[in-house]
């Protein structure tokens, strides 16, 4: 039976999130749910995790600035033991994938990664993760705790903000032992400021699209609808360079869950839908009819998108 749940995330954005799954994992089995903290602000943030469900904030190693994955693995591996954890949820970022198979080995604890699903089954901890890029759903099983899991982003929603709930905040003695690597410098990535991760509408291009110039008409339908999000395919960004990576959305680019997804002459692909199947209504634009994104769509047109959307745009103007 799992007794208590760890949460560890280097975005606050995904601890809420992670939060969410960790209160009912504990809720089922009469226990609790702790987020660890690092960092020298620690403290200024315990309040808002405990709102969103957490029922303890361990505030650990406060000299900390930064990710370092060998230092955070210290952390967490003394806060572990001391605690009795044996549900570890780490966010499936860049520094969460680097961090949890580590820990994992310092615990000698099973470690799934990328879980979309996770239970409690006749006392096992049961998880299920996409394989294949999305053409098959695995089902695993711990046979032992603690296990480490890492989640990716949107997989839950985070719980709503109860201003009433009251919740411990712990200082943990525990330290990062001495590394020999160390960093030299870190860069911000140059980005045009596109969030499509939080978009709650987008709207996406693929190879539909014969030249650049014509993703102005794209746009066009983006500021008819709000000025939403524009987002596309992996053809566009990798290889043709007509959009940034930060519109790529897909199975090696961002994973999107929006209101509304339209899909203009994006054929479907399992890595393309992989990115964005969980939008909540899906519209999709193509003259091939047999396309795969019609499989994956709430509403389909069947046409040339070079008519369609240009009679969208009019209709959605005439419309307001």
């Amino acid at each position: 039976m799992i007794m208590m749940v760890l949460i560890y995330s280097d975005t606050e954005k995904g601890a809420l999130e992670l939060l969410s799954k960790g209160r009912e994992l504990a809720d089922a089995a009469g226990r609790k749910v702790s987020v660890v903290i690092t960092g020298p602000d620690a403290g200024s943030r315990a309040k808002r995790f405990i709102e969103h469900g957490a029922d303890r904030v361990i505030l650990a190693a406060p000299s900390l600035e930064g990710f370092k994955a060998e230092e955070i693995a210290d952390v967490l591996e003394g806060i572990v033991k001391d605690e009795k954890e044996d549900v570890i949820l780490i966010s499936s970022t860049k520094n969460g994938k680097e961090l949890a198979p580590r820990l994992a080995a310092m615990l000698d604890a099973g470690c799934v990664t990328d879980a979309t699903s996770i239970d409690i089954d006749s006392g096992r901890l049961r998880v299920e993760r996409t394989v294949y890029s999305g053409n098959a759903v695995a089902k695993e099983e711990f046979a032992s705790t603690p296990a480490v899991i890492t989640v990716p982003g949107k997989a839950f929603d985070p719980l709503p903000p109860d201003p009433s709930r009251t919740g411990e905040v712990i200082e943990a003695a525990v330290q990062p032992g001495g590394h020999g690597s160390r960093i030299i410098e870190v860069k911000k990535m140059v980005s045009e400021g596109v969030n499509v991760e939080d978009a709650e509408i987008i709207v996406s291009c693929g190879r539909g699209f014969k030249s650049s110039d014509d993703l102005k008409m794209l746009e066009e339908l983006a500021d008819t609808l709000n000025g939403v999000t524009l987002g596309c395919s992996r053809p566009i960004a990798a290889d043709l360079k007509w959009l940034s990576d930060d519109h790529w959305i897909g199975l090696s680019g961002h994973k999107v869950k929006p209101k509304l997804y339209v899909a203009c002459g994006i054929s479907g692909q399992i890595q393309h839908v992989a990115g964005m199947r969980d939008s909540g209504i899906i519209v999709a634009i193509n003259k091939d009819p047999d396309a795969p994104i019609f499989n994956s769509a709430d509403y389909g047109i069947v046409g040339d998108l070079y008519q369609v959307i240009p009679k969208l745009v009019e209709a959605l103007k005439a419309r307001k």
